[in-house]
Order: C-alpha cells, then structure tokens, then sequence
C-alpha cells in the first residue's frame, strides 16, 4: 500500500485537542483515506474510499 503522510486537519485546536489526520492510500484495488485521533495514533484508523470521503467533507462544509 501506498500512502502520502499524515495531514492534520486545518480546524484542530492548537491546545492539543480535537485533532484529526487523514492520510490518502492507494493500492491497486483504488484510493482510501485514512483517519486517525492525532491524541491516540495507534488506537486505529477508519478507513473510507474517496467517494465517501467526498461525500464527508461535502456533508461537514453545511453544518
């Protein structure tokens, strides 16, 4: 799998909270993004493909 490092989202507080990274992954089978809790990196990963990621975003930007 290839991966492009772990962006951390523009809207995280600067005090160490509420802090969420997305991370484009790729394989033959098409694009995945990743996201993970920037406070807890190795306690998992949701993993969606990039038409639900789209969808995600579309779906953040009206609330």
């Amino acid at each position: 799998m290839i991966t492009d490092g772990w962006k951390k989202s523009s809207y995280s507080n600067g005090e160490g909270g509420n802090c969420v990274e997305a991370c484009a992954a790729g394989d033959i089978a098409g694009l995945r993004v990743q996201m993970r809790d920037t406070q807890y990196p190795g306690s998992g990963q949701l993993e969606v493909s990039s038409e639900e990621w789209m969808k995600l975003l579309a779906a953040a930007s009206h609330t």
